[in-house]
Order: C-alpha cells, then sequence, then structure tokens
C-alpha cells in the first residue's frame, strides 16, 4: 500500500531503519500491527525478514513514498512538499530563490503550479469560505453586535435640558460641574521644596495620592454615566416605558446595581426579567383555562370575548351608579360625561371620580378669574379643580418640585410632602400627575 511519507527531503529528517540504523530513503516499509512509536524499516531490512521483540516478518506493512502525483501529473508528491517548504523559506514571489532550491523545476513552472494549483484552486477558496461560515455560525449567537452611541443633545447653557443632562457639555465630553468638584482644593497650597523633612514629604506625597484617588473615582462614576446610556435621560426614560409596569419597577429598583456590571449584562439581566414576567402571565392565563375546563385555544377565544362581554357589562352598571349619583350636580354630570368620551376613544380617563362607598366628595372649584388659570394647561386645570387648589399656589408648588427634583436627580413623594405643607393626599395627587406628565422623575 503506498503512502506519503511525512518528511521533507532532508535525510536527517527522517527516523532511523530499526534494523540497520541508516537513514530511511524513499521507498521504505512501515509495519501496520507495531507501534507507537512507528516501526520503520529500509528495504535490505525488510527483504531480509528483520525482527526486533514483538515486531515479526510476517506482519502487514505499508510502502511509505510519495513519488506519486497529486495535483499534476508531472508533479510528485514530493516536489509538491518540496515546492510548499521553498515558499515558506524563500518567501511567496521569489520563484528564481524557490526554484534554484528545489532543483527539479524552472522559475516559470514553479510560479504557474504554484498559482493554479495552491492560490486559484476552487477546492481551496470553497473550503476556505466553508471553515469561515462555519466559524461565524458558531459565534452568531453569543456575538453582541455593537452599534455606535447617539451623539447627544448639544442644549444651551442653563437651559431646561441641560440641567436634565447635570450639565454635561457633549463637545468637552465633561460635565459643568463634576463629581466632588472642589477636590483640586486641598492640592493648591502644597508646594514640594528640597527643605521639606522627610515626614512632611510624606504627608504631601500622601495628599497627592488621596487626590488620585478622588480622581479616579470621579472617572469611574463618568464611565458608567456614559456606558449605560444615562446623559440623555430622557431617552433613557421613553426606552423604560416599553416595558410593563412590573418591570419598570424591577429596573428602578435594580438601577443602583448597574454600577458594578457592565451595560450590556444589566440589560440582559433586565431583558431575562422581563421575559420570565410575559411567561409567567402565560403561564396564569393558561391556568385560568385548565381551572375553567378548556382544553383547546379555539374554546379559550370563546371564553376570553365571554369574559370581556361581562366586564364590559359590570362597567357599564358601575357607570349607572355614577350617573345616579352626579344626576344632581350640573358640573360634576359635565365631567363624568368627558370621562365616558374617554373611556369610548380609547382614552384613559383623566378626571378621577369618587367611589359611590363613604361620603360625596367636594364639588370641583370653579376657577374662572382666579389669577394665574390662565398659565395653566387642560389636565393641569382638570388637576386644579378635583383637589381645589387655586392656580396660584399650584405654579409655586410645582416650581418647588421641580426645582427639588433637578438638584437631587429624582424625588419621592416624601421628599415632596416634606417641601409642600399641605393635605397629605393632594400631595400625593400633585406628585403623581407630575410624574405622569413627564415634569419630575422618581428617585
Amino acid at each position: 500500500m503506498d503512502r506519503l511519507g511525512s518528511f521533507s527531503n532532508d535525510p536527517s529528517d527522517k527516523p532511523p531503519c530499526r534494523g540497520c540504523s541508516s537513514y530511511l530513503m524513499e521507498p521504505y516499509i512501515k509495519c501496520a500491527e507495531c507501534g507507537p512509536p512507528p516501526f520503520f524499516l529500509c528495504l535490505q531490512c525488510f527483504t531480509r525478514g528483520f525482527e526486533y521483540k514483538k515486531h515479526q516478518s510476517d506482519h502487514t506493512y505499508e510502502i511509505m513514498t510519495s513519488d506519486f502525483p497529486v495535483f499534476d501529473p508531472s508533479w510528485t508528491a514530493q516536489e509538491e512538499m518540496a515546492l510548499l517548504e521553498a515558499v515558506m523559506d524563500c518567501g511567496f514571489g521569489n520563484w528564481q530563490d524557490v526554484a534554484n532550491q528545489m532543483c527539479t523545476k524552472t522559475k516559470e513552472e514553479c510560479e504557474k503550479h504554484y498559482m493554479k494549483h495552491f492560490i486559484n484552486n476552487p477546492l481551496f477558496a470553497s473550503t476556505l469560505l466553508n471553515l469561515k461560515q462555519a466559524e461565524e455560525a458558531k459565534t452568531a449567537d453569543t456575538a453582541i453586535p455593537f452599534h455606535s452611541a447617539d451623539d447627544p443633545p448639544r442644549p444651551t447653557f442653563d437651559s431646561l435640558l441641560s440641567r436634565d443632562m447635570a450639565g454635561y457639555m457633549p463637545a468637552r465630553a465633561d460635565f459643568i460641574e463634576e463629581f466632588d468638584n472642589y477636590a483640586e482644593w486641598d492640592l493648591r497650597d502644597i508646594d514640594f521644596v528640597e527643605d521639606d523633612s522627610d515626614i512632611l514629604h510624606a504627608l504631601k506625597m500622601a495628599v497627592v495620592d488621596i487626590y488620585h484617588s478622588r480622581l479616579k473615582e470621579r472617572q469611574r462614576r463618568k464611565k458608567i454615566i456614559r456606558d449605560h446610556g444615562l446623559i440623555n435621560l430622557r431617552k433613557f426614560q421613553l426606552m423604560e416605558r416599553r416595558y410593563p409596569k412590573e418591570v419598570q419597577d424591577l429596573y428602578e429598583t435594580m438601577r443602583r446595581f448597574a454600577r458594578i456590571v457592565g451595560p450590556v449584562e444589566h440589560d440582559k439581566f433586565i431583558e431575562s426579567h422581563a421575559l420570565e414576567f410575559e411567561l409567567r402571565r402565560e403561564i396564569k392565563r393558561l391556568q385560568e383555562y385548565r381551572t375553567a375546563g378548556i382544553t383547546n385555544f379555539c374554546s379559550a377565544r370563546t371564553y376570553d370575548h365571554l369574559k370581556k362581554t361581562r366586564e364590559e357589562e359590570r362597567l357599564k352598571r358601575t357607570m349607572l351608579s355614577e350617573v345616579l349619583q352626579y344626576i344632581q350636580d350640573s358640573s360634576a354630570c359635565q365631567q363624568w360625561l368627558r370621562r365616558q368620551a374617554d373611556i369610548d376613544s380609547g382614552l384613559t380617563p383623566s378626571i378621577p371620580m369618587a367611589s359611590n362607598s363613604g361620603r360625596r366628595s367636594a364639588p370641583p372649584l370653579n376657577l374662572t378669574g382666579l389669577p394665574g388659570t390662565e398659565k395653566l394647561n387642560e389636565k393641569e386645570k382638570e388637576l386644579c379643580q378635583m383637589v381645589r387648589l387655586v392656580p396660584g399656589a399650584y405654579l409655586e408648588y410645582k416650581s418647588a418640585l421641580l426645582n427639588e427634583c433637578n438638584k437631587q436627580g429624582g424625588l419621592r413623594l416624601a421628599q415632596a410632602r416634606a417641601l409642600i405643607k399641605i393635605d397629605v393626599n393632594k400631595t400625593r395627587k400633585i406628585y403623581d400627575f407630575l410624574i405622569r406628565e413627564g415634569y419630575i422623575t422618581k428617585a
């Protein structure tokens, strides 16, 4: 059986014969039953029937030779290997040196053969393409596509958007007021002189090291803000609203841990919980079907339709009880009619109605002629009417809450109640309204 020898033309690179210890010359014999290590014999020892330890003369064998064509009938396998070794030694394009090293082929023959069978060979090209495609398919599920960040807006100085961006200056990639903004003050009076004692010099160096640590913390916070896209806060809030309410609450709770992990890991964490929420909701719906004895989706659609019909009938009965409660109050009746119009058009009713349990609420405040009414939009007017708050006081409370939110980067309900010394229920309605309309954000 003919086999390709895996050694170069140099006899010293071939293993010695196990019989006479001479260097092997092709063709030579390899025992197919002995090894590893492989057992090689020259033709002379093989014809004598050389035996050594476990090797017997009747073992099957292989004839090791490279004297056969591979690509071209005029080129043997040994010459193919010699060509590859010469190109590796002399460099691609140095065909005269390659031919001199091979000794059996001319410069033109070497160049033509190498370009035809190793460069322009479609077999090799398709193999490399398949390897590349396999590698891409292997990393397709794990690779994260990178998209360059959008250029942040460039607001004017001291504008509302500039305050929302915490004074970030995109042209300088810096903030107007840095974290630990007065850290440099500790260095303003330090001067290294030759007369300093060792203790004084060490003390000054300690102050410099402390300043360096504060600079590192400043850079760390900047990196967190940039990596997580917190500079454009409004855009960040819009992205949060694509999640259900439960996932939004989780996002707000886990935001403080974003500084520990990277932006991709944090988003993966939130997305996984959003997926879990969807799965749990779907499982709950299927369990409801199972409890109702439904076993196929056709029956499930009928069940959902009947459930929706029953809910609409129950809502109509609730509306009728509200009509009977407000029918004697003309202004309340008008508000109820507007609320029903919102419901019919698919909008969320903007006017809260009192329930039919408990004492009857006071009628809405009439804002006609009150100072500051012209500065309110329609939703703010409705809020002032329902909470019975004059426009001037509302504008004052709104300004105080906005200023505090801009200072703190967010506002909690407890902080709002500490700023506004009025009824806590009214404070909550004002706070919820400003959050819902996007004037302030939760801390």
